[in-house]
């Protein structure tokens, strides 16, 4: 498994693609938080905690990883390496679970030095006033989370098509649906218990949730089985092309 996570860490910085998207990610965040005059925007916040940092980041992730993961298995079909690689002794769950920690160490990389947004904040605000470090603690993995199942839906529609640009855009469907979509859905419900029920399908309110500070089993549970779901739904896709 950890072959095939280096192998696919190095492959993914051996082109262009891995430092502009990690360039654009950082980039954005900087621009958002600090530079336009947005909601997102700090300085024009009249308050200094990183919640503007959490709600931007989930957009960034949501191009971020997709874009770092539509090439896992659709390189492979389109090259033919796919074929070499269910023929060597390696089990399929080693050959997803590789492309995953892969791609997950790539978003460890991309978001590592947005830690020194915390002593930023820790500047701008009073002296007499302590950083939230529940929410901030949370936030980050709120962020892991969210990641971990970007990554297994980028995984998942990466081996559907041998066209990078195609696994892409579904997958960047694919979260953005599963992220935004349930919440606004749920809109057309009147009765609370339907429209409670409806949101919480998606990740918006279970991230929120986690980001303010309360990690709660049930958020953590939901983002795991959501990972399962769609790295065991990517298992049967890949036994389908093997016994092709």
């Amino acid at each position: 498994m950890w072959s095939i996570a280096k192998r696919e860490f190095i492959s993914f910085f051996s082109s262009p693609i891995g430092y502009l998207a990690i360039g654009m990610f950082h980039l954005m965040a900087f621009l958002f938080l600090w530079v336009f005059d947005t909601d997102y925007n700090i300085l024009e916040a009249g308050f200094a905690d990183l919640n503007l940092f959490f709600g931007l980041a989930p957009w960034l992730l949501l191009f971020l990883i997709p874009a770092v993961g539509m090439r896992s298995f659709s390189e492979e079909i389109k090259q033919g390496t796919l074929e070499l690689l269910l023929s060597r002794p390696i089990g399929l769950g080693a050959l997803i679970m590789g492309k995953f920690w892969a791609i997950l160490l790539v978003f460890g990389i991309a978001i590592l030095p947005n830690l020194s947004y915390v002593w930023a904040i820790d500047a701008l605000i009073q002296e007499n006033v302590a950083l939230d470090w529940g929410s901030i603690i949370g936030g980050f993995i709120g962020l892991l989370l969210i990641s971990s199942v970007f990554t297994a839906i980028a995984l998942c529609t990466s081996i559907l098509s041998k066209n990078a640009v195609t696994a892409y855009l579904t997958a960047l469907l694919l979260c953005f649906f599963q992220f935004f979509g349930w919440e606004q859905a749920a809109l057309i419900f009147t009765d609370y218990e339907w429209y409670k029920t409806v949101a919480n399908l998606g990740m918006e309110s279970h991230y929120t949730s986690i980001s303010s500070g309360v990690l709660r089993l049930e958020d953590v549970v939901y983002f795991t089985a959501l990972t399962m779901l769609f790295l065991v739904v990517t298992r049967q896709f890949l036994i389908k092309l093997k016994s092709i």
